[in-house]
């Protein structure tokens, strides 16, 4: 079993919402869900906590491209008076901080499942409703799926003659976490 699969009982249930991904998109899409009235939400998260791109980004040197105020929430004047960047540009680690401080704040993961994968995701045309499966056995219907997972959700490998017969190492900044062996 991979190292990141948490083992628990697969769940099945009829929710409102699912929200896919526990990024900046994702955090905002459970929070403003609730304020609509959501009460029966479910997040689901590949990795084993909140950040998205500012959580599987984590090689030497990360940091954001432009001011980090852009990566922050303008939803909650509170929240944006108690919190301040230390940089201009700050690194990954610090706004990897400011969004678990969100998550915490908002008391935001208690509606995810983490360090689970959506394995299908199908609209039923005669129920109107999602049907959305992941890798734990989950079985989740909703009329509401919000796919949060952005457009640095999966590492993207160059397409490069020879590279599915590499046996050495790959490394990549969208997953600096795995060691990538494209052969075996």
């Amino acid at each position: 079993m991979p190292e990141n699969i948490i083992e628990r009982a697969p769940e099945s249930a009829t929710v409102e919402a699912v929200v896919v991904g526990a990024g900046v998109a994702g955090l905002y899409a459970v929070h403003r869900l609730r304020q609509l009235g959501f009460t029966n939400i479910v997040g689901i998260e590949a990795g084993d906590g909140v950040g998205g791109t500012w959580y599987w980004n984590r090689y030497p040197g990360c940091r954001c491209d432009v001011p980090t105020i852009e990566h922050s929430y303008s939803f909650d004047e509170d929240l944006e008076q108690e919190w301040s960047f230390g940089e201009v540009m700050s690194g990954q680690p610090e706004i990897e901080t400011y969004l678990n401080h969100v998550a915490d704040r908002f008391d935001l993961r208690r509606d995810f499942r983490f360090s689970t994968r959506v394995t299908e995701a199908t609209f039923d045309e005669t129920s109107e409703r999602w049907i959305v499966e992941t890798d734990h056995g989950d079985r989740f219907v909703a009329q509401w799926c919000v796919m949060a997972t952005g457009s640095l959700s999966a590492p993207n490998l160059p397409p490069i003659d020879g590279i599915e017969s590499f046996a050495g190492t790959v490394v990549h900044t969208g997953d600096w976490k795995f060691d990538f062996h494209p052969v075996g």
